[in-house]
């Protein structure tokens, strides 16, 4: 087991002289939290503090342990990566760290038993790397807003709707986007009749994918093929999200599209689409195990060989949903794209996965906007953007 490297308080920052340079911009890593990707966020935090513009910005990285404190956290993207036998994981000690927490404030607090409050600097700008429920379903965006932080990527409401796949699939409906046809299963609902929602799913057509309805990174997830295999997967998505999500399997390719914030009122932008193929006949369909833990398993191709046609119809997809749910900064969108040359959305994501090896960011490496560059990017949009209703 190896030991949490020693976190680097960093100096507040001197009020700048008329001659002095500008100081950089702090920014607030923010990762780890209570959600079943704790790990990988934290392996987010390494792809991203190990990439980030040093010269222009300063960077203060703030763990979330599993039971929700924040803490201080050692700038080491080594001791926060995922390797072999090493699963990295926030741990909660005696300090916890504060945000400005009102209209006004922007200092950076720490407090520790038996010592005054420590000022660690202004808060320019938060980074939230935080995958899955408390911190990328809107609950953290609604307190950044109320503390009139800056932050990077989707605002409340699109966050709260991005994560919860039965909302995101009435919204995108709603908004004329093709979806694939779908249940889902309310709290309590299943143990009340499960003959008559076993019928219910059954005319979706098997196959079917049973979800939790608000978790990422495939937890949870299970292909059903037999419907006596039914209840175990529905037990298996309540592990994580007491409300189930059941959806038709589509027969396509998936592609994933990487969408990215415009600037100054211009829209948003759409990356070369990728594509994912599990190799491995032990893994069904792209599992948390094939994503993590077996990469040798899965061929991630981008650009995904695709007619220049359906790269463009793609990429409109992709723009078009990430402006039907209103969101910013940046976004992933699966889609299927069937034999027919039919391209049906599957989900968007609002923070996708984002070390150097995830789609979103090769998906704009192969665009022509490198890994770090791309960080920059988002970090300017964030500053260029308002809090509050915009």
């Amino acid at each position: 087991m190896s030991t949490l490297p020693e976190p680097q308080r960093p100096a507040p920052a001197d009020a700048p002289s008329e001659t002095a340079a500008p100081r950089r911009a702090r920014v607030v890593l923010l990762f780890g939290g209570r959600s079943g990707e704790h790990v990988i966020s934290c392996a987010t935090a390494a792809g991203v503090m190990r990439a980030i513009d040093r010269d222009r910005f300063d960077v203060v990285p703030i763990g979330i342990s599993r039971s929700g404190q924040w803490v201080l956290a050692a700038d080491d993207p080594d001791h926060w990566a995922i390797t072999e036998g090493h699963l990295p994981e926030v741990v909660a000690d005696d300090s916890e760290v504060l945000l400005p927490m009102a209209v006004g404030q922007s200092a950076l607090r720490e407090l520790v038993p038996g010592e005054l409050p420590a000022i660690l600097g202004d808060v320019d700008v938060v980074f939230p790397l935080l995958h899955g429920p408390f911190g990328e379903d809107g609950t953290l965006q609604g307190m950044l807003e109320l503390a009139d932080v800056r932050y990077v990527g989707a605002g409340v409401l699109a966050s709260a709707v991005g994560m919860d796949k039965h909302f995101m699939k009435l919204v995108l409906a709603g908004q004329g986007l093709p979806i694939a046809p779908f249940t889902v299963i309310r709290p309590g609902e299943w143990d009340t009749n499960p003959k008559a929602w076993t019928e219910s799913i059954a005319n979706l057509g098997l196959p079917v994918f049973v979800k939790p309805a608000r978790a990422g990174s495939s937890l949870g997830i299970s292909k059903v093929s037999d419907l006596a295999d039914l209840p175990a997967a529905i037990a298996e998505a309540r592990k994580h999200d007491p409300k189930v999500i059941v959806e038709a399997g589509v027969v396509g390719r998936e592609i994933e599209c990487a969408v990215l914030g415009g600037r100054a009122g211009q829209r948003p932008r759409a990356s070369l689409p990728g594509e994912i193929e599990v190799t491995d006949t032990g893994h069904d369909f792209y599992t948390f195990e094939a994503k993590y833990l077996d990469e040798a398993s899965v061929v991630l191709s981008c650009p995904a060989d695709l007619s220049p046609e359906i790269i463009a119809e793609v990429q409109d997809v992709a723009v078009r949903t990430f402006e039907a749910v209103a969101a910013e900064g940046l976004s992933r969108v699966d889609v299927f794209v069937t034999t027919s040359g039919k391209v049906i959305v599957n989900e968007i994501n609002t923070m996708p996965g984002f070390t150097p090896f995830s789609m979103y960011p090769r998906m704009w490496e192969k665009s022509g906007l490198g890994y770090s560059d791309l960080i920059t990017e988002l970090i300017d949009l964030a500053l260029e953007r308002p809090t509050g209703l915009r």
